[in-house]
């Protein structure tokens, strides 16, 4: 399994099965092997997970075989011309053309999470689903956001069991200033995987220095995205 870090939230992983495209928002794509499908995955609408463009931008590269997952809050379906696609939901089980299973998971903020087993491999990102904490909130409204994204966490440790993520995509966004790594944290805690890449850091990567340099115990699982 090959991981290209795009930008924001943006990964290439390419697999001996297909590529997996997500959540593009802006940067250069590596060059592609046409004769594979690649299956774009857009977790909501926010304009820093949905580029419509990008369809255009695989034509040009001359991927013929491109497949969408979007999530079912993008309604403008027009840059999608001349690809097949799939709206999904929170919470639901989906089977993807080349045979991989794929399981939603309800966002704290809007739309989904994606986790997809492919043979052994088994892949997760997160989209916007985070524990999104914020100083100046009510305490009800982190209280209740704590709460929403344990019990995705919880799901998601518990529909693995013992198996282990190939690698997984979780946000690490500096702009929560002391609680930028709540998130991070509990994910790390309860879900076994190889690979994490934090993402959603705007183009500041110290939140990755930082974190390492306070959480040494992880640096054997945490890939430095840059």
């Amino acid at each position: 399994m090959k991981v290209d870090y795009i930008g924001h939230s943006g990964f290439l992983v390419e697999t001996g099965v297909c590529y997996y495209l997500f959540d593009y928002y802006e940067g250069e794509l590596p060059q592609m092997d046409v004769e594979k499908m690649v299956v774009v995955f857009c977790s909501h609408g926010h304009r820093d997970h949905y580029q419509p463009k990008i369809f255009g931008k695989l034509r040009k590269m001359g991927m013929q075989r491109i497949y969408a997952v979007l999530s079912e809050d993008i309604d403008n379906h027009d840059e999608v011309v001349g690809a097949a696609f799939l709206c999904v939901t929170p919470g639901t089980q989906y089977n993807l053309p080349l045979g991989q299973e794929l399981i939603t998971y309800q966002s704290t903020d809007l739309g989904v999470a994606f986790l997809i087993s492919e043979g052994d491999e088994i892949i997760y990102h997160a989209g916007d689903l985070n524990d999104w904490v914020w100083e100046g909130e009510a305490p009800e409204y982190n209280e209740q956001m704590t709460k929403d994204y344990r019990e995705q966490i919880d799901a998601l440790a518990e529909h693995l069991g013992k198996r282990k993520l190939s690698c997984a995509f979780v946000v690490l966004d500096p702009r929560q200033e002391k609680d930028y790594d709540r998130g991070m944290l509990y994910f790390l805690e309860k879900v076994k995987a190889d690979r994490v890449y934090p993402m959603h850091f705007w183009s500041k990567p110290h939140a990755i220095t930082q974190f390492l340099t306070e959480h040494p115990k992880y640096k054997d699982r945490i890939v430095a995205t840059r």
